[in-house]
């Protein structure tokens, strides 16, 4: 590999590969990407369309509620993904900067993303064992689910006995449905946030339960059978993407050179994310692309998160290019949205709401192996409020992925009128508004 290519490639943290960040300057050393880890308070910002939810007790009763008891106790049951981490991270923190008395637990699997992520972002964490339904329903593997289950269920429940909060709150994974069945259980108050245009198997059951569900957008209220339970709220998004960095700033933390160039005004920025683990397909295409066109465009730049399981292939297999930067994960998000001109990316819901929040035009490849079609669902909401490109997999090639970052990073109107209707498609007060629901319903 050319000494002139840039890779970051620095040890990751072992069993996490997934961080929650304070909002901070950039670094003092154009490719000092390492975050420090600490406590900290996230802010939210959030998107979705905003409309009149069909909960209009709940909307009624939010103005009465800004007290909440002096020693609130709050559990959250998230985990698996950071798709379901971040909401519950960013809630929690609006909790604790509304009501600082709170004592909050996060309850999710041993040696996951979560109970890294978690007791990173300062919060205390309590482990139980998932129970996992495998497809098919029939499979010989869910023959001792119903004996997991009950297991799980009365470990959160000892949990729940311990801590007696007054509210649990459900934000996805296979962790919260045992937490969330215990809660209910033992009567105390549960509320779910479905972070997807269509909720999985777990939270529609939890539905019938909860006393509130929280969802990001108006077209999910018609997937569950109690619509009245619904509150369009939005989906809670990391703090740090509120920090106003300017694109300039930003990108020199990852191309240094951008400050000796002319012409930097001319510069293209696309950040291509596949999610913390990566996305095998968007890599091979990109692979087969990305030299022909940085070749031809001398003021087109990329940043390509790999994912951490595909880091070493493709380290060994690009070649020098000094207008790439090749990394496992990307540590400064917010920089990197904010040095981006376009998004390449997978669909799940938190990234999509991280693109509605930062106004980016974007094209979404959505993984065909989401349960129940998450991210093909969500791509085409996103198609539909933000004018995002759609690309599925079994299109997606070199040419295609080319053609569409062409014609979008070539027509500065269209790329301006998708910025704009996503950052009105966005809601930046997701979580103050989760918050203050849920300090509503503990009154």
């Amino acid at each position: 590999m050319a000494a002139s290519t840039l890779f970051l490639s620095s040890a990751l943290p072992k069993p996490s590969y997934f961080q929650f960040y304070p909002l901070r300057s950039p670094p003092s050393s154009p490719l000092c990407l390492t975050p420090h880890l600490r406590s900290y308070k996230f802010r939210k910002f959030n998107c979705c369309l905003t409309v009149k939810s069909s909960n209009d007790e709940a909307t009624s009763s939010a103005g009465t509620a800004n007290r909440a008891p002096d020693s609130l106790r709050v559990v959250f049951a998230a985990g698996g993904t950071g798709g379901h981490i971040i909401p519950a991270i960013a809630i929690a923190d609006e909790l604790k900067l509304t009501n600082p008395t709170s004592k909050i637990l996060f309850i999710g699997c041993p040696d996951s993303m979560e109970s890294a992520g978690i007791s990173s972002a300062g919060f205390n964490f309590a482990p139980i064992r998932a129970v996992q339904l495998v497809q098919p329903f029939m499979s010989p593997r869910n023959l001792f689910l119903p004996y997991r289950l009950i297991k799980s269920i009365f470990k959160s429940y000892k949990l729940l006995q311990d801590f007696k909060p007054h509210i649990v709150i459900g934000t996805g994974g296979y962790v919260s449905f045992p937490v969330c069945v215990a809660a209910a259980l033992m009567k105390i108050k549960v509320v779910i946030q479905e972070q997807n245009s269509v909720p999985g198997i777990a939270n529609w059951v939890l539905s019938f339960f909860a006393d509130v569900v929280f969802v990001a957008f108006n077209s999910t209220i018609e997937c569950f059978p109690r619509k009245e339970k619904c509150l369009v709220c939005g989906n809670p998004v990391r703090l740090s993407l509120r920090g106003c960095v300017p694109k300039a700033e930003a990108r020199l933390n990852f191309f240094p050179r951008l400050k000796e160039m002319e012409d930097s005004d001319e510069v293209k920025v696309v950040l291509v994310l596949g999610g913390s683990l990566g996305a095998n397909a968007i890599n091979i295409t990109l692979l087969n692309l990305y030299y022909q066109m940085l070749l031809e465009h001398k003021n087109w730049f990329i940043i390509w998160q790999t994912g951490v399981e595909s880091f070493n292939e493709m380290e060994s297999l690009v070649k020098n290019h000094t207008q790439l930067l090749l990394t496992p994960f990307l540590h400064p998000m917010d920089l990197a949205y904010a040095a981006a001109d376009l998004i390449v990316s997978r669909a799940g819901a938190m990234t999509c709401s991280e693109i509605l929040a930062t106004g980016k035009p974007s094209i979404l490849i959505p993984s065909p192996n989401a349960e129940e079609g998450h991210q093909f669902r969500n791509a085409s909401l996103m198609a539909d409020v933000a004018g995002s490109r759609v690309i599925t997999e079994d299109e997606l090639d070199s040419t295609t992925l080319g053609t569409a970052i062409e014609e979008l990073l070539g027509n500065e109107s269209l790329m301006a009128d998708m910025s704009e209707r996503a950052l009105k498609a966005a809601k930046p007060d997701a979580s103050a508004e989760i918050a203050k629901q849920v300090l509503s319903l503990v009154n």
